[in-house]
Protein backbone atom coordinates (compact mmCIF):
# COMPACT_ATOMS: atom_id res chain seq x y z
CA UNK A 1 0.00 0.00 0.00
CA UNK A 2 1.10 3.22 -1.15
CA UNK A 3 -0.60 6.30 1.04
CA UNK A 4 -0.48 10.10 1.29
CA UNK A 5 -0.54 10.78 4.82
CA UNK A 6 -1.50 14.89 4.37
CA UNK A 7 -0.68 17.76 6.80
CA UNK A 8 0.98 15.53 9.42
CA UNK A 9 3.48 18.98 10.43
CA UNK A 10 1.43 22.03 10.80
CA UNK A 11 3.11 25.61 10.11
CA UNK A 12 4.95 26.16 12.91
CA UNK A 13 6.57 22.94 12.94
CA UNK A 14 7.94 23.16 9.37
CA UNK A 15 9.06 26.91 10.16
CA UNK A 16 11.06 25.23 13.11
CA UNK A 17 12.29 22.58 11.55
CA UNK A 18 13.66 24.68 8.44
CA UNK A 19 15.42 26.78 10.73
CA UNK A 20 17.46 23.89 12.47
CA UNK A 21 18.22 22.92 9.09
CA UNK A 22 19.53 26.60 8.36
CA UNK A 23 21.70 26.36 11.06
CA UNK A 24 22.52 23.01 10.74
CA UNK A 25 26.26 21.44 9.97
CA UNK A 26 25.25 18.79 7.20
CA UNK A 27 27.08 15.48 6.01
CA UNK A 28 27.20 13.28 3.74
CA UNK A 29 24.56 11.19 2.89
CA UNK A 30 25.76 7.88 2.94
CA UNK A 31 26.62 7.42 5.99
CA UNK A 32 23.35 5.55 6.60
CA UNK A 33 23.92 3.79 3.30
CA UNK A 34 24.14 0.14 3.01
CA UNK A 35 26.57 -1.27 0.59
CA UNK A 36 24.63 -1.20 -2.49
CA UNK A 37 22.31 1.81 -2.09
CA UNK A 38 25.84 3.79 -1.13
CA UNK A 39 26.85 3.44 -4.33
CA UNK A 40 23.75 5.38 -6.08
CA UNK A 41 23.15 7.89 -3.14
CA UNK A 42 24.01 11.58 -3.60
CA UNK A 43 22.86 13.33 -1.11
CA UNK A 44 23.88 14.93 2.28
CA UNK A 45 22.22 14.32 5.82
CA UNK A 46 22.03 15.60 9.38
CA UNK A 47 24.48 13.65 11.73
CA UNK A 48 22.19 11.95 13.94
CA UNK A 49 24.05 12.54 16.99
CA UNK A 50 23.81 16.31 16.78
CA UNK A 51 21.69 18.57 19.08
CA UNK A 52 19.86 20.22 15.74
CA UNK A 53 19.18 16.49 14.73
CA UNK A 54 17.57 15.54 18.20
CA UNK A 55 15.21 18.85 18.25
CA UNK A 56 13.99 18.09 14.13
CA UNK A 57 13.16 14.39 15.76
CA UNK A 58 11.15 15.19 18.18
CA UNK A 59 9.38 17.48 16.62
CA UNK A 60 8.42 15.03 13.61
CA UNK A 61 8.41 12.52 16.59
CA UNK A 62 5.44 14.66 18.60
CA UNK A 63 3.44 15.19 14.79
CA UNK A 64 3.44 11.98 14.16
CA UNK A 65 1.77 10.55 17.97
CA UNK A 66 -1.26 12.57 17.43
CA UNK A 67 -1.87 11.49 13.60
CA UNK A 68 -4.25 8.58 13.65
CA UNK A 69 -4.20 7.97 10.05
CA UNK A 70 -0.36 7.00 10.20
CA UNK A 71 -1.34 4.87 13.09
CA UNK A 72 -4.38 3.30 10.96
CA UNK A 73 -2.35 3.06 8.16
CA UNK A 74 1.19 1.89 10.05
CA UNK A 75 0.22 -0.10 13.27
CA UNK A 76 3.86 0.84 14.53
CA UNK A 77 5.48 -1.81 16.87
CA UNK A 78 8.85 0.55 16.45
CA UNK A 79 9.49 3.59 14.85
CA UNK A 80 13.58 4.36 13.55
CA UNK A 81 14.29 7.71 15.11
CA UNK A 82 13.68 9.99 12.23
CA UNK A 83 16.49 11.25 9.72
CA UNK A 84 17.23 14.14 7.50
CA UNK A 85 18.17 14.83 4.56
CA UNK A 86 18.53 17.53 1.63
CA UNK A 87 18.94 17.32 -2.33
CA UNK A 88 20.89 20.24 -3.93
CA UNK A 89 21.53 20.74 -7.55
CA UNK A 90 22.72 17.44 -9.41
CA UNK A 91 21.70 15.27 -6.42
CA UNK A 92 19.29 11.84 -7.00
CA UNK A 93 19.65 8.58 -5.17
CA UNK A 94 19.36 5.64 -7.52
CA UNK A 95 17.54 3.12 -7.60
CA UNK A 96 17.48 0.75 -4.54
CA UNK A 97 15.51 -1.28 -1.53
CA UNK A 98 15.88 -0.46 1.70
CA UNK A 99 18.08 -2.42 4.00
CA UNK A 100 15.88 -5.17 5.79
CA UNK A 101 16.84 -4.32 9.26
CA UNK A 102 18.10 -0.61 10.82
CA UNK A 103 20.50 -0.89 13.62
CA UNK A 104 20.14 2.72 15.23
CA UNK A 105 23.71 3.99 16.01
CA UNK A 106 22.82 5.42 19.08
CA UNK A 107 20.59 2.85 21.16
CA UNK A 108 21.20 -0.18 19.32
CA UNK A 109 17.46 -0.52 18.44
CA UNK A 110 17.18 -2.98 15.61
CA UNK A 111 13.98 -1.99 12.99
CA UNK A 112 12.54 -3.96 10.56
CA UNK A 113 11.62 -1.77 8.02
CA UNK A 114 8.03 -3.30 7.10
CA UNK A 115 7.21 0.46 5.79
CA UNK A 116 9.12 3.44 4.82
CA UNK A 117 8.10 6.64 5.36
CA UNK A 118 9.57 10.41 3.87
CA UNK A 119 7.61 13.38 5.35
CA UNK A 120 8.52 16.45 3.11
CA UNK A 121 9.56 19.42 4.72
CA UNK A 122 10.30 21.77 2.06
CA UNK A 123 7.31 23.62 -0.07
CA UNK A 124 7.71 21.85 -4.02
CA UNK A 125 7.36 25.31 -5.32
CA UNK A 126 11.28 26.08 -3.79
CA UNK A 127 12.97 23.15 -6.13
CA UNK A 128 12.83 21.38 -8.92
CA UNK A 129 13.20 17.90 -9.45
CA UNK A 130 13.82 15.82 -6.34
CA UNK A 131 9.95 13.31 -7.02
CA UNK A 132 10.26 9.86 -5.22
CA UNK A 133 9.48 6.97 -7.79
CA UNK A 134 7.94 4.13 -6.18
CA UNK A 135 7.69 0.96 -8.14
CA UNK A 136 4.75 -1.03 -7.35
CA UNK A 137 2.36 -3.48 -8.91
CA UNK A 138 0.69 -0.66 -10.75
CA UNK A 139 3.62 1.08 -12.16
CA UNK A 140 6.02 3.32 -11.44
CA UNK A 141 3.82 5.97 -8.79
CA UNK A 142 5.44 9.34 -8.87
CA UNK A 143 5.63 11.47 -5.28
CA UNK A 144 5.87 15.43 -4.76
CA UNK A 145 3.73 16.36 -1.87
CA UNK A 146 3.21 19.41 -0.39
CA UNK A 147 5.51 20.55 2.80
CA UNK A 148 4.49 18.77 6.10
CA UNK A 149 2.64 15.78 3.67
CA UNK A 150 4.53 12.13 3.94
CA UNK A 151 3.89 9.44 2.32
CA UNK A 152 4.00 5.55 3.02
CA UNK A 153 4.85 2.72 1.35
CA UNK A 154 6.18 -1.23 1.50
CA UNK A 155 9.83 -1.42 2.14
CA UNK A 156 10.22 -3.94 -0.02
CA UNK A 157 9.58 -1.41 -3.04
CA UNK A 158 12.00 -0.64 -5.49
CA UNK A 159 12.50 3.18 -5.63
CA UNK A 160 14.75 6.17 -6.61
CA UNK A 161 14.82 10.11 -6.19
CA UNK A 162 15.52 12.09 -9.17
CA UNK A 163 17.91 14.30 -9.33
CA UNK A 164 16.81 17.94 -8.39
CA UNK A 165 18.25 20.93 -10.81
CA UNK A 166 17.16 24.08 -8.73
CA UNK A 167 16.94 24.32 -5.38
CA UNK A 168 16.88 22.33 -1.99
CA UNK A 169 14.35 19.35 -1.54
CA UNK A 170 14.40 19.09 2.54
CA UNK A 171 12.88 15.84 3.86
CA UNK A 172 12.39 13.79 7.08
CA UNK A 173 12.58 10.03 5.86
CA UNK A 174 12.53 6.67 8.34
CA UNK A 175 10.77 3.44 8.37
CA UNK A 176 8.67 1.55 11.20
CA UNK A 177 7.74 -2.16 12.05
CA UNK A 178 4.65 -2.57 12.09
CA UNK A 179 2.81 -5.32 14.66
CA UNK A 180 1.39 -6.50 11.46
CA UNK A 181 4.40 -7.80 9.21
CA UNK A 182 2.35 -8.46 5.93
CA UNK A 183 1.13 -5.25 3.99
CA UNK A 184 -1.19 -7.22 2.27
CA UNK A 185 -2.75 -7.75 5.61
CA UNK A 186 -1.97 -3.96 7.14
CA UNK A 187 -4.00 -3.28 3.68
CA UNK A 188 -7.01 -4.86 4.75
CA UNK A 189 -6.78 -4.03 8.18
CA UNK A 190 -6.81 -0.56 7.09
CA UNK A 191 -9.12 -0.68 4.66
CA UNK A 192 -11.78 -2.04 7.32
CA UNK A 193 -10.64 0.58 9.81
CA UNK A 194 -11.77 2.88 7.56
CA UNK A 195 -14.76 2.02 6.84
CA UNK A 196 -15.58 1.41 10.36
CA UNK A 197 -15.15 5.64 11.10
CA UNK A 198 -17.43 5.94 8.11
CA UNK A 199 -20.22 3.69 9.46
CA UNK A 200 -19.91 5.04 12.72
CA UNK A 201 -20.29 8.46 11.55
CA UNK A 202 -23.47 7.61 9.25
CA UNK A 203 -25.30 5.00 11.14
CA UNK A 204 -24.06 4.60 14.55
CA UNK A 205 -22.64 1.94 16.56
CA UNK A 206 -25.29 -0.31 15.78
CA UNK A 207 -24.92 -4.75 16.14
CA UNK A 208 -23.35 -4.61 12.76
CA UNK A 209 -21.12 -2.35 12.88
CA UNK A 210 -19.83 -3.58 16.90
CA UNK A 211 -19.77 -6.62 15.04
CA UNK A 212 -17.43 -5.74 12.72
CA UNK A 213 -15.50 -3.60 15.17
CA UNK A 214 -15.06 -6.99 16.53
CA UNK A 215 -13.91 -8.84 13.78
CA UNK A 216 -11.25 -5.93 13.21
CA UNK A 217 -9.99 -6.28 16.31
CA UNK A 218 -9.80 -9.96 16.29
CA UNK A 219 -7.61 -9.79 13.24
CA UNK A 220 -5.18 -8.08 14.92
CA UNK A 221 -5.02 -10.18 17.65
CA UNK A 222 -4.53 -13.42 15.52
CA UNK A 223 -1.67 -11.23 13.19
CA UNK A 224 -0.02 -8.88 15.43
CA UNK A 225 3.59 -9.58 16.53
CA UNK A 226 3.36 -7.42 19.61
Amino acid sequence: MLLRVPNVLNAEELNHLRQLMLQADWADGKVTAGTQSAQVKRNIQLPETTADAEAARLIVLKALNRNALFFSAALPKKIYPPLFNQYRDGMDFGAHIDNAVRTHAISGMHVRTDISCTLFIADPESYEGGELVVEDTYGHQIVKLPAGDMVLYPGTSLHHVRPVTKGARLASFFWVQSMIREDAQRTLLFDMDAAIVTLRQQIGDTAAVIRLTGNYHNLIRMWADT
